[in-house]
């Protein structure tokens, strides 16, 4: 009797510290609610760029649609975002940096090419192979558009889709799903190989959220035999992996169900005056890329597990070190770790060793490479960019082969610019010459903007911009050497007898 009675006394103690427990939970969730409210109401206004979304191809859509299809969506979209965001602007948005103001000074229309949009590079003679180019989240084509040229130079055909929700206004990705993205790879790489069949080869490029996206599509192509194969990928700061703070993303936009608070949809609600590049960053695009990681890690787990990575393509990846927009480490631990001895490789840039920043950088990155690397021998090469030694700027290449334990060393005609410390996520597609983002941009290439050249100073808070973004990187002083190793893998998947095209300008066309 006595036994029965404490029994019920212990769940009746039980029962009293749930019923605390999910109070206090309750009360915690409140808050941090309350807290994201009144966070979110702070900055500036939502603007038509933020409220206007404009109707896209869904995935379903996507699948059943080719390439002139596509093309005409996308025209409907431009000429929505005009209709409905630059007619409507009213006096004060109507200045020379606000993107979406037809007389401003980065109004993509006013450019001989609007790079927002997707585009074709053919090459001089008959193409020997086909490339598809993907670009990252709240990007656009601009960014694939030296890597295009490449590849054209080798007499292929260069094909650069404008992901959905891109290139049009930020509001746009407030209403994507990661599997449109997916599908727009798809139809991409239906019309490569429509323009260019079967055995010519086709490479897939992708940079950021485009390299995840690259690495689906081969996953899912060794599922699914009507998908054709890609040859090669070249991954550019892939988005194998990123921060745990997008898992719990979608939660901070709650509030915005209620119009008051539609601003805590948003991450970041900042001016547009990147031409090519979104500033302002919704909750959703977060989410959906958090969500893409997921799968793809998870596929990339299960096709180890059934043996199936043996079909995948060769992969070379360049990657910073330092990345604070994707996982490095993801890079290695979710998938190369995983990938057999097919020829892949991974490049590392590492941060600027000499002396002049050295004991500025925290403790953590004097380890940085040795960590993230798992013991010699690895089934993928590994290449590390880095200073010859403390006192110098020159720059070196540490190369292990697959299979093998000892590193071999070649100097580069490359320099680490003093000024440096470290490239960015953001910095690996543009060469230092690139009109936008680069440190010495060349004059014939105009975009309205040097933002790569603005090394601001003054008073925080006087800048429509926030200062952290001023700082960060955005070209690559090594992309000499990114071209030169390109350049080797190209031509290693050409027959010896094939002819290359030799490098004239690059001729557009978004022709079918």
């Amino acid at each position: 009797m006595a036994a029965g009675a404490g029994a019920v006394a212990g769940r009746s103690r039980l029962r009293r510290f749930a019923s605390r427990f999910a109070l206090l939970l309750a009360v915690v969730a409140l808050t941090l609610l309350a807290v994201r409210i009144v966070d979110s109401q702070r900055g500036p206004p939502l603007e038509r760029w933020h409220t206007f979304v404009p109707e896209e191809l869904d995935a379903d859509e996507l699948d059943a649609a080719d390439w002139p299809r596509y093309l005409e969506a996308e025209d409907a979209v431009f000429a929505a975002v005009r209709r409905e965001v630059t007619e409507k602007l009213e006096g004060d948005d109507r200045v020379p940096v606000n993107r979406y103001f037809e007389g401003s000074l980065v109004y993509p229309p006013r450019f001989v090419q609007d790079f927002n949009r997707s585009f074709v590079l053919e090459p001089a003679g008959a193409p020997v192979g086909v490339v598809v180019l993907l670009h990252g989240l709240t990007d656009s084509p601009y960014s694939q558009r030296h890597f295009a040229e490449a590849w054209r130079a080798h007499g292929f055909v260069a094909l650069a889709i404008r992901l959905p929700a891109h290139g049009t206004v930020p509001a746009a990705l407030a209403d994507v799903e990661w599997e449109d993205w997916v599908a727009a790879t798809r139809l991409a790489v239906r019309e490569a190989r429509r323009r260019v069949p079967a055995p010519r080869p086709l490479h897939i490029v992708g940079f950021s959220n485009g390299g995840a996206l690259a690495v689906k599509y081969a996953l899912d192509a060794l599922e699914d035999p009507a998908l054709p194969r890609a040859d090669r990928l070249v991954l550019v700061s892939p988005m194998i992996g990123i921060t745990r703070f997008a898992r719990f993303a979608g939660l901070t936009a709650l509030p915005a169900r209620f119009p008051a608070f539609a601003k805590a949809a948003w991450l970041n609600i900042t001016a547009e005056f990147n031409p090519f590049k979104y500033n302002s960053f919704p909750v959703n695009g977060a989410t959906q890329s958090h969500d893409l990681t997921i799968a793809l890690q998870a596929q990339v787990a299960r096709h180890a597990a059934k043996g199936k990575l043996e079909g995948m393509p060769p992969v070379l990846t360049f990657q910073s070190v330092m990345d604070f927009t994707v996982s490095t480490r993801a890079i290695i631990t979710a998938f190369y770790n995983f990938l057999p001895a097919n020829g892949s490789e991974l490049v590392l840039f590492d941060v600027n060793r000499t002396s002049k920043f050295g004991p500025l950088l925290r403790r953590a990155s004097e380890t940085m490479v040795e960590r993230l690397l798992p013991p010699p021998p690895r089934d993928f090469r590994t290449s590390v960019i880095t200073n010859a030694d403390a006192r110098s700027t020159t720059v070196v290449k540490r190369v292990v082969e697959a299979g093998a334990t000892i590193e071999q060393q070649r100097v580069l005609a490359l320099e680490y610019p003093i000024d440096v410390f470290s490239l960015s996520h953001v910095a690996l597609p543009f060469p230092m010459s690139d009109g936008l983002y680069g440190l010495r941009p060349d004059p014939a290439d105009d975009f309205g903007l040097n933002l790569g050249t603005i090394a601001a100073r003054g008073e925080i808070g006087a800048l429509v911009v926030n200062m952290n973004a001023m700082l960060r990187m955005s070209s690559n002083p090594f992309f000499p050497f990114m071209l030169e190793r390109i350049d080797e893998v190209i031509a290693a998947d050409l027959p010896p007898a094939a002819p290359t095209a030799a490098p004239v300008p690059a001729t557009e066309t978004a022709s079918p």
